[in-house]
């Protein structure tokens, strides 16, 4: 991921979205918009839901629809195909996500007003489960094998591939370059991050990569009533190991975390293999994600929103914190040889 040219023209209309541009892109899809917007929580994005008139033409079961407009300059007009290509074959093979709405079938669109690309969703309604049940945990455990039995079927053409080079060398890079770490403790935060990357680098080596969710933590899975569990937010999708998308479910170290990720795996064996070596790269991805973390946050710090939301990333307690949990991490790794999680 490269970083943004701050100021000009997409981000600047990006940041500046009015409620009379999002009803006039809304409308150029022959929607019969009302007036009605509401801004809807996120950060990487910006997303709203607009109140349509003739939601029975696009056979929506309620009247409002969500628009979408990505970020300039995160990805490539190819990498958002990827998602979206993802997000219908799995619909089409009757896994629980959220597609989006097909005008004209075309699904990515870019606003000749403000040359943002943007997509239109159907609203869903849902929840987060407060803590994963055993059900639950068999429920998304077969749900990510047949997710994953569609992402082995084809490559994704333009998406990242997970690894200590794009996740940790490159953000590294990116932070070194930008100044963002706190001078005092840059040096010690460039030597822990090439270490941890050096010692791992090889345990990803013969291990199978494919199109994944990539982002899979318990907020992006929602609970709609009687239909279920749904995967949500495949904006993160990657091409990585299979236990990228299981760790993020199950993300703790203690006995009982590692009983439910049992539990999880038991029940993904039932629709697709698993191959327990990748169970040694779960605190290597989880270092990876830290770093990746703090990259993402230095590549949108122009952003407003980011300002408010991560006050002290530019203060040596943020940097502080960082150095070390990935101190931990290190020493974690090093006496890692097979951990008992299975």
């Amino acid at each position: 991921m490269s970083g943004y040219v701050w100021g000009n023209q997409e981000t600047q209309f990006f940041f500046d979205l009015t409620p009379e541009t999002i009803l006039d892109t809304v409308s150029k899809h022959q929607c019969d918009v009302t007036g009605r917007v509401l801004t809807l929580n996120s950060m990487e994005n910006r997303v709203y839901e607009v109140e349509i008139d003739n939601a029975e033409q696009f056979h929506l079961a309620n009247n409002s629809i969500i628009i979408k407009f990505y970020r300039p300059g995160r990805w490539s007009e190819q990498q958002i195909r990827d998602e979206h290509e993802f997000l219908l074959e799995l619909y089409d093979s009757d896994i629980p996500v959220i597609p989006p709405i097909k005008f004209d079938n075309e699904t990515l669109f870019k606003s000749e007003s403000t040359g943002l690309f943007y997509t239109m969703f159907p609203k869903k309604g849902g929840r987060a489960p407060d803590e994963m049940n055993k059900e639950q945990l068999e429920i998304i455990g077969r749900t990510l094998a047949r997710l994953h039995n569609i992402g082995a079927s084809k490559p994704a053409k333009a998406r990242i591939k997970i690894s200590p080079d794009t996740y940790g060398k490159a953000n590294l890079n990116y932070l070194l370059d930008t100044k963002s770490i706190t001078s005092h403790l840059e040096a010690e935060y460039k030597d822990l991050v090439e270490s941890i990357c050096e010692m791992t680098s090889s345990w990803f080596d013969g291990i199978t990569y494919h199109r994944i969710h990539g982002d899979c933590h318990c907020g992006n899975i929602i609970s709609r009533d009687s239909e279920g569990l749904f995967l949500i937010d495949f904006d993160d999708m990657l091409v990585g190991p299979a236990i990228q998308d299981i760790w993020l479910v199950v993300p703790g170290i203690d006995e009982y975390a590692i009983q439910d990720r049992n539990t999880l795996i038991d029940s993904y064996l039932t629709m697709r293999e698993f191959n327990f070596s990748e169970l040694k790269l779960i605190e290597p991805l989880r270092t990876l994600r830290f770093i990746h973390f703090s990259a993402w946050i230095a590549k949108r710090w122009e952003d407003p929103a980011f300002k408010n939301a991560f006050p002290h990333f530019s203060e040596p307690q943020y940097w502080e914190i960082q150095v070390n949990d990935l101190r931990k991490q290190k020493n974690l790794i090093q006496n890692l040889n097979q951990p008992s999680y299975y």
